[in-house]
């Protein structure tokens, strides 16, 4: 049965996508559009579905795919079902480096992509202080360190929306925060690709660490794994990961913490064997919300992070009323 996980989650995925790339005002044929973009022919098939909706298609994957892994990461690392992705500092670096384009005009050269570059910069920076900040300490204090980093960027945020320069900076930085992939092309997911590559492959290097954790700290020493230094490459990689998604698509809460929970069973509780199919788990979540995103009648502009937040925040209560005599 777990052998089926994945080849499982892969189908579903697959899935999602086509109906993610059919989904829209105009009916198109997706194969024989798909066609056409990639033979360079200029049709209508061609600029609905290879220019428009294929690239929103890719980037909620991508998003959707690298919130899921970093979830599942930290909960494995923190042996905390409740560990959420935001907690590396990372998003609200993110999302202060953003606003410097929007009210400051930062990159004017970049175009559509300065909010991306800018988040990543913010990301970095944020991420430097956080790894600074915790020194050499135990994942429990690294995250504790993260937590500090995202209070203090998430302050500086508020002070730039208390002293916007207009309405008009105000609502574009709002909106962006809100979550969404649309009106994103191509080079947004270029941009975003090398971060998750990193992100992804600092974080499944250490899924045998992962799995000694889940048997104790000094099971997991005992097996020879350097327990605190591959801890802080899982947190890195899921900063890189989080990070490089919010400075694309704003803030997606949620799935980072729901996806992994749905997963879990389906592996026996292994954090290890977990990363992969939370991964395509996350992408498949994202991509559909998009979908039902764009199914609205036209006038109602539900943003995908408010969408996933709708979703989340009921199940993110269950949890803590499930677990509550756990605590007291």
């Amino acid at each position: 049965m777990a052998k089926l996980i994945n080849p499982f989650f892969i189908a579903l995925l697959l899935l999602t996508a086509m109906l993610s790339l059919a989904t829209g005002s105009t009916p198109v044929p997706v194969l024989s559009g798909l066609f056409d973009w990639i033979t360079a022919q200029e049709s209508a098939g061609a600029i609905i579905v290879g220019e428009i909706r294929l690239p929103r298609t890719l980037l909620a994957i991508a998003v959707g795919a690298a919130l899921g892994m970093s979830g599942a990461a930290l909960q494995g690392l923190l042996r905390n079902p409740l560990a959420d992705p935001g907690l590396t500092g990372a998003s609200q670096g993110a999302a202060l480096g953003a606003a410097g384009v929007f009210y400051f005009g930062l990159f004017p050269g970049a175009g559509a992509v300065a909010p991306a570059i800018a988040g990543l910069i913010g990301a970095g920076l944020a991420l430097a202080l956080m790894l600074g900040l915790a020194g050499s300490s135990r994942p429990s204090m690294v995250i504790m360190a993260g937590l500090a980093i995202s209070t203090l960027t998430g302050a500086a945020l508020a002070a730039v929306l208390n002293f916007a320069p207009n309405p008009y900076a105000m609502q574009e930085l709002v909106f962006w925060l809100l979550g969404s992939v649309s009106e994103r092309g191509l080079d947004s997911l270029w941009l975003l690709l090398p971060a998750l590559l990193v992100g992804g492959v600092l974080i499944w290097r250490q899924r045998r660490l992962l799995y000694g954790l889940s048997l104790g700290e000094q099971v997991a020493e005992s097996m020879g794994l350097a327990s605190s230094r591959g801890s802080r490459l899982v947190v890195l990689g899921a900063a890189l990961l989080v990070g490089a998604s919010v400075s694309v698509a704003g803030s997606i809460g949620f799935v980072g913490l729901l996806v992994p929970h749905l997963v879990r069973p389906l592996v026996g509780h292994r954090p290890d064997r977990l990363l992969l199919p939370s991964a395509l788990a996350g992408a498949s979540l994202v991509c559909l919300a998009d979908i039902c995103v764009r199914l609205l009648p036209p006038g109602r502009d539900l943003k995908l992070g408010v969408l996933t937040s709708l979703i989340g925040a009921p199940f993110f209560i269950w949890l803590v009323w499930k677990d509550r005599k756990r605590w007291l």
